[in-house]
């Protein structure tokens, strides 16, 4: 099944984007926070050491309508992926990538945030043979990820990546 076309991902922003991107951003510089994110990151690591998929690193998972797959990630998530990468994309960057039905973090076909990448992309391969346990894996996962929002108190929100990266670059 291909995606749906790209769309502008600030057209679907809540009233409280920047609020929630706030406190996102501020709940990802708590140590527990930062080590409980470590902790599902490095299983996912282990676990997909084990299973050794094929990555040729063609960027194909960057490219997300090419390849017919969207990114998710919760609030969390975008808001660590951004604190360790050390980049905000601008309003202008996420809509360029939404155009191109990409991600805004894509450049010179590889990923440029790949150590803070977020889960769906630690756990997506485009190796035949990671079929059936990807999505087992990512689902366990954002279960924990989940309970690391609800744990902490910080809203919990789960949307296409670039919408996500918006709430961030509203104000850009």
């Amino acid at each position: 099944m291909q995606p749906a076309p790209a769309r502008d991902p600030f057209a679907s922003l809540p009233p409280d984007a920047a609020e929630l991107a706030s406190r996102w951003a501020e709940a990802a510089f708590q140590p527990a926070i930062d080590a409980g994110i470590r902790e599902i990151y490095g299983e996912v690591a282990r676990e997909t050491a084990v299973l050794a998929p094929t990555c040729n690193a063609s960027g194909r998972c960057c490219r997300f309508g090419e390849w017919g797959h969207l990114l998710y990630v919760t609030g969390l998530e975008a808001a660590w992926c951004l604190r360790e990468s050390a980049r905000t994309p601008t309003a202008a960057d996420v809509r360029a990538a939404a155009g191109r039905d990409d991600c805004p973090f894509l450049e010179s076909g590889l990923c440029a945030v790949h150590l803070a990448r977020p889960l769906g992309c630690r756990a997506y391969f485009c190796d035949p043979r990671a079929d059936g346990w990807q999505e087992a894996l990512s689902e366990r996962m954002l279960t924990r990820l989940r309970a690391l929002h609800d744990a902490h108190g910080v809203p919990y929100r789960y949307g296409e990546w670039r919408t996500m990266l918006a709430h961030f670059a509203a104000g850009s």
